[in-house]
Formats: structure tokens, sequence, C-alpha cells
């Protein structure tokens, strides 16, 4: 099994140096399909890692899936690959060639943009790419398989880290008010959203609860197995192509 926090270099065909990395996430300014390839690079490497480094046809099918995207979306293949070349354009993701496999795997390098990062801090990163504006409590209930946090606090202080990241916030919290009942939080890899300010979609006071009930907890479980079983059939696809069945 694979080690998240491990880059394989020595199955990588390019590793970017410290002289090709942007300086400010300013200049990365992400597409929807490289923030939605990103964030479903970040979330298979932790929740399936015996199929990480993903297949182009592992990764597209991880992007139009049903559970855990905001919006659930039907991205082509093509649109997928040229994600993936956006991404390695901008220093966040390479191509891996793996002793015996006829096919390039996708692996995504944002350890190496930003290296001071926490699994923590990535964890939250990963459901913002893949879900959009969330509130604390919504956000420490979806990383639990990502990353558990004890409590929202824990939750709420690592997205203050993220929202006075160096040398620019890579997350910006949104204040309640102006008809936002809860303070929400939004990934800046996109850019600031348009007006400076982002519209909060409306929150059940359920969704401030600090603990996951029984039945979100299982609904959590199914979805996880539901993208495991999705990611071993677009495996179970690579290779048929492969052999040319």
């Amino acid at each position: 099994m694979n080690d998240p926090d491990t880059l394989h270099q020595s199955e990588t065909d390019e590793t970017p140096t410290e002289a090709s990395i942007p300086e400010k996430t300013g200049l990365l300014q992400l597409t929807f399909a490289e923030a939605r390839v990103l964030g479903c690079l970040l979330e298979k490497e932790a929740t399936t890692p015996d199929y990480y480094p993903l297949t182009l046809n592992a990764l597209h099918s991880a992007c139009n899936q049903s559970s855990n995207r905001e919006p659930v979306t039907d991205l082509g293949t093509d649109e997928v690959e040229e994600a993936m070349e956006g991404l390695r354009y901008k220093h966040l993701a390479i191509l891996v060639h793996q002793a015996g496999a006829r096919v390039a795997k996708n692996k995504h390098t944002l350890e190496q943009v930003f290296p001071s990062l926490t699994v923590a801090e990535r964890a939250l990163i990963c459901v913002l790419l893949l879900r959009g504006q969330q509130t604390a409590g919504e956000l420490r209930q979806r990383t639990e398989r990502l990353h558990p946090f004890s409590d929202v606090e824990a939750t709420e202080r690592a997205l203050h880290r993220l929202c006075e990241y160096e040398p620019d916030p890579l997350v910006k919290h949104i204040p309640a008010g102006g008809g936002r009942r809860v303070a929400t939080y939004i990934h800046l890899f996109c850019g600031e959203p348009e007006g400076g300010m982002a519209t909060a979609p409306a929150v059940r006071a359920s969704e401030t609860v600090a603990s996951p009930t029984w039945r979100e907890e299982m609904e959590n479980q199914m979805a996880g197995l539901r993208e495991e079983v999705a990611t071993l059939k677009a495996e179970i696809q690579s290779l048929k192509d492969e052999l040319g069945a």
C-alpha cells in the first residue's frame, strides 16, 4: 500500500525543480476542471492508495462520481486530460511511469509547491476543491476519511492557518451576515470569487452540530465504498484497454 505522504520520485519522469515552482498562489489561477482533478488526486491518494497514482480512466471516473462532489459533473476524458496538462504546466501534477505498466499514471505534487502544508490542511483543501464553499462543521464531517479532526474548533484552527498562509492565502473566511447565518470557507486556487465575496448556500441548523450522527457516518462509509468500487472498475477497464480486450 502506498504511503499517502510519500512521493515516488523513482517512478516519475519529471520532477518540479525549486526554480520552476510558482512562488505565489495567485500565479496558479486554476480552471474549474483543474481544481476538480487536483481535488480528486488528493482524495484518491488518501482513500484508495492501492490504486494511486491514477490512470486517466480512473481519474475521469473520480471527477464525475456522484458522491462527495459539488457540483456533480460530466467532464469528458479529453477535458480531464487537458486539465492534467494544465496542472503539469503549473507544477501541481506529474505523469508517472511504473515498472511493468504500459499506461502512464497521474499524480499530484501539491506538497512540492506548498511544502509546509500539514495532512490536516491538505484534507481541507481537498474537500474545498471537490465541494466548494462550506462551513467548518461540514468540513469536519467531510474530511473524516482523509483526516479526522477532534472537533470543530480544531477544524477552524487548521482553516485559519490556510487563511493566513504565506506568501498568499489558500483559503478565505466568509463571515456570517448579509443573509449568511453561518460563517463559511472557500478555496482560492481559482482566484477570488467575483465581487470579492461568495454567496453562501442555505445552511440548516443541523449543519452546525460538531459531531456527525450515526446516519451521517454510515453514509460516509457507503460513499467511500462506492468510490473504491468506481476506482477499481476504472482500473480494470484500463487493464482491458492495455490488453486489447
